[in-house]
């Protein structure tokens, strides 16, 4: 395929979301994703970053959860599967680290597989920051929690 016409929204119609949850379904990390969910998720992201084809269609998506001044951390980098090794990421993650929006954030942050790390250093991304990521589950719900 090669390099095609797309557009940056930063909104998503309903045809679009559902766009979103069968990009979502094609990943190990979110095929679990629910549309009521999904919908949640999008009104509480700061900047959506879509990338639409000449239909309308959503063939990349990534979203920002920022304070807007010390740090933004990117979710959900996703391409298409059919619309890869094109250079839309690349397209997209210029378009997020590029973003007005965030001209004036300290740090960016994401997650992403190992043998990706290579991919982001592009973009000046690094593993070695000498801090410790530290994750766990909602625990509202668990009798196991630290309480005064």
């Amino acid at each position: 395929m090669a390099f095609m016409n797309y557009q940056v929204v930063s909104k998503l119609n309903e045809r679009q979301i559902s766009n979103l949850l069968d990009l979502y379904k094609n990943e190990f990390w979110c095929k679990e994703r629910t549309r009521e969910d999904t919908i949640k998720m999008l009104a509480a992201s700061d900047i959506i970053v879509g990338l639409v084809d000449e239909n309308d269609g959503l063939i990349g998506f990534a979203r920002v959860l920022t304070d807007f001044v010390y740090r933004a951390v990117i979710f959900d980098v996703i391409i298409k599967p059919t619309h890869r090794n094109i250079g839309l990421s690349k397209q997209l993650m210029n378009t997020v680290i590029k973003h007005p929006q965030l001209k004036n954030v300290e740090h960016f942050a994401l997650w992403c597989l190992p043998e990706m790390t290579s991919y982001y250093e592009k973009w000046d991304f690094t593993s070695n920051i000498n801090v410790t990521l530290m994750f766990c589950k909602n625990v509202s719900n668990n009798k196991y929690y630290y309480a005064d």
